[in-house]
């Protein structure tokens, strides 16, 4: 059974800095699009940030702030979030080859 399990999450104050993290099992990353995600109360799940084998895409608003990243020898897959904003607070989920998801992190942006 596939599992995806993301890390990292945590409270920050705005223009502060984490880093996600996604583990997965029993798939690789480097052989599917890797997805990261992003649910805000009483708000659609959205997607954030994506990368495939040649490429990476990203919500325009978090371009220039957020860089998602992979090591396949890990199998590993990274969200690098800069100049945290409040509107950045949502539970943050990875998601493979637009089928698997893991159970998510939580990420505040609060002072």
């Amino acid at each position: 059974q596939v599992q995806l399990v993301e890390s990292g999450g945590g409270l920050v104050q705005p223009g502060g800095s984490l880093r996600l993290a996604c583990a997965a099992s029993r798939i690789s990353f480097s052989t599917f699009a890797v997805g990261w995600y992003r649910q805000a109360p009483g708000k659609q799940r959205e997607l954030v940030a994506r990368i495939t084998t040649g490429s990476t895409n990203y919500l325009d608003s978090v371009k220039g702030r957020f860089t998602i990243s992979r090591d396949n020898a890990k199998n590993m897959v990274y969200l690098q979030m800069n100049n945290l904003k409040p509107e950045d607070t949502a539970v943050y989920y990875c998601n493979v080859g637009g089928s698997f998801w893991g159970q998510g992190t939580q990420v505040t942006v609060s002072s």
